[in-house]
């Protein structure tokens, strides 16, 4: 009887209310939701989506090419991929099997590269391998690794190798300029890189371009002075004397005589720009800018120049060596024997140390010194090549008779390859000190008149009979040419004094003598062997290098000689 009342029982009214308004909410709710994520949450959670989907990638700019004076390509960029990751997306979803053929294919270890995402998990970028082979990015992409992708870059190709490698210098793997011209002109040749916007899958692949956001700016092109032609000479030549030789290194100038255009400059040993695990520092150093020497003897045309300038002395006065040694304070000058009696002109041919000394000491105290700075001895050449050495030359010329002594046959200064090439320059241009240049068409100071055209035309006179019989320099003659040069063959200076078997050994001439086209200074650095003296070991090289310059731009061999008022007196044979 209990229970049938128990199921007569209704149940109570607010459990129907209840029910009721659970039902008519739960529409409601759902409402409010749907307008709260498309109209208040929206735009948040549509930023959150694109975050994960959309990416904002670089678009890399071209770097400008840098050319020869023929218009020959000696630098240009090339576009090439590069692997990369996503951690987060590789770590998770990629298989041991995907990375294991993955690290195959990049020529590393499968744990290494486990290791490698793992360390940067948390990281949405990781470049695995950098500027790889066509055909290695197409099997990489074959491959089909999860978070793996190829991102297109641009990487810097030298045509000419290490026959310009000193000069251009040379990118580092993100295509910025680290030495040589490519750092000298960085700003001139980099672009500004562009921007997209991409749309990625869950792996990391770019499935659409969605918009381009700036358009990339190349680089601007960089023509030079350079002639590739008699750039492969100069390497050619500078490289076999170094190895006939068996010399520590070596390095070559040659200039337009009129304007200072670098035509030719090359180091040994020399370097691979394109071979980057090879570069080691001191085979990158452009050692015709950077390094420096005493030069000796190539000094002394310029101890004749101050005489010439006092009215003293003529290339006829008569200047007296005996016995070949002079004794200076407490010091000797000597000469390689006794030459006796010698013209201006016969101690520039005879090379003789007494007779420059005798000449200097004769001299005002600091008259040599100033044709020397007057020179451009002592400062940058203004060339704009990174690591542009001053040399060395005093602030001050001394008192010091010996100071005065050894100056006057180019000791107890330094100097690079390029500065003496300018040097020269100014007797081959008829008296005009010109800067130095390896742009083609660009801007630089006006040339400075450091001496008459005269007294030019007087030095070329008496350095022509260097490369005469007679002279030092008889390997450096040209057939059909006059050549104007002098030798310097100058002990390294070493602790405590000057090394006995250790020497560098330098021609600097131009050619033809009469109207002087090109400059050239060769230098190499401790030759080994019998042959040591400048003559015999840098000559060769000034010959041919020059002899293939003239050739090459058609100058007509020089006239005779037949200027009065400048005759050469003869000299002794060594």
């Amino acid at each position: 009887m209990n229970r049938r009342k128990a199921r007569s029982v209704a149940p109570p009214a607010w459990r129907r209310v209840l029910v009721l308004v659970l039902l008519l909410a739960l529409p409601v709710v759902l409402m409010a939701r749907a307008v709260s994520l498309q109209l208040i949450d929206g735009p948040f959670l549509q930023g959150q989506g694109e975050q994960r989907h959309l990416r904002v990638e670089s678009l890399p700019a071209h770097r400008g090419t840098i050319r020869d004076r023929q218009g020959q390509p000696l630098a240009i960029s090339a576009p090439v991929d590069s692997v990369w990751a996503d951690p987060r997306v590789t770590t998770q979803e990629a298989s041991q099997q995907d990375l294991a053929a993955l690290a195959r294919l990049l020529d590393t270890d499968p744990a290494r590269l486990r290791s490698d995402l793992n360390e940067r998990r948390e990281r949405a970028f990781f470049y695995l391998e950098r500027h790889v082979s066509p055909d290695l990015a197409a099997r990489v992409s074959a491959l089909d690794v999860p978070g793996v992708a190829l991102q297109r870059e641009y990487r810097r190709f030298y045509p000419t190798g290490e026959v310009s490698g000193h000069v251009l210098g040379f990118t580092n793997i993100d295509d910025h300029g680290q030495e040589g011209l490519e750092l000298a002109y960085d700003d001139w040749l980099s672009g500004e890189p562009g921007a997209k916007r991409v749309l990625r899958d869950r792996h990391g692949r770019n499935i659409e371009d969605v918009e381009r956001l700036r358009e990339p700016d190349p680089g601007h092109d960089l023509t030079l002075t350079l002639d590739k032609r008699l750039q492969y000479v100069a390497y050619r030549e500078l490289k076999a004397a170094v190895e006939r030789h068996q010399a520590a290194s070596g390095s070559i100038v040659l200039m337009d005589a009129d304007n200072g255009d670098i035509l030719a400059m090359a180091n040994q040993p020399s370097f691979n720009p394109n071979r980057r695990s090879e570069m080691t520092g001191g085979r990158y150093r452009n050692r015709a800018v950077t390094d420096t020497y005493e030069p000796g003897s190539v000094v002394k045309p310029f101890t004749v120049l101050a005489a010439l300038r006092t009215g003293r002395y003529t290339p006829e006065t008569v200047v007296e060596t005996a016995p070949g040694v002079m004794r200076v304070g407490g010091h000797q000058v000597r000469d390689v024997r006794n030459f006796g009696e010698l013209t201006v002109a016969g101690v520039l041919r005879k090379s003789s140390n007494v007779g420059a000394a005798q000449m200097a000491l004769s001299l005002e105290s600091g008259q040599v010194w100033q044709t020397l700075n007057s020179l451009g001895i002592g400062e940058p050449s203004g060339v704009g090549l990174p690591g542009d050495s001053a040399g060395r030359l005093s602030s001050m010329p001394s008192e010091r008779p010996i100071e005065r002594a050894t100056l006057a046959f180019g000791y107890g200064l330094s100097v690079s390859n390029l500065q003496l090439a300018r040097a020269y320059s100014a007797i081959a241009s008829g008296g005009e000190l010109p800067t130095p240049a390896l742009i083609a068409d660009g801007r630089r100071p006006d040339p400075e008149r450091v001496m008459s055209a005269r007294r030019a035309a007087q030095l070329r006179e008496m350095l022509t009979a260097v490369t005469e019989s007679g002279g030092t320099a008889t390997q450096a003659a040209i057939p059909g040419y006059q050549v104007a040069g002098k030798t310097g063959t100058s002990r390294k200076a070493v602790s405590g004094g000057y090394a006995e078997d250790r020497y560098i050994s330098t021609f600097a001439g131009m050619a033809p003598a009469s109207d002087p086209r090109f400059v050239a200074v060769v230098t190499i650095d401790e030759p080994r062997g019998d042959a040591y003296y400048a003559g015999p070991v840098a000559g060769p090289v000034f010959a041919a290098v020059m002899g293939d310059a003239l050739r090459l731009y058609n100058v007509m061999p020089d006239a005779a000689f037949d200027q009065p008022g400048l005759t050469v007196a003869g000299g002794e044979s060594p």
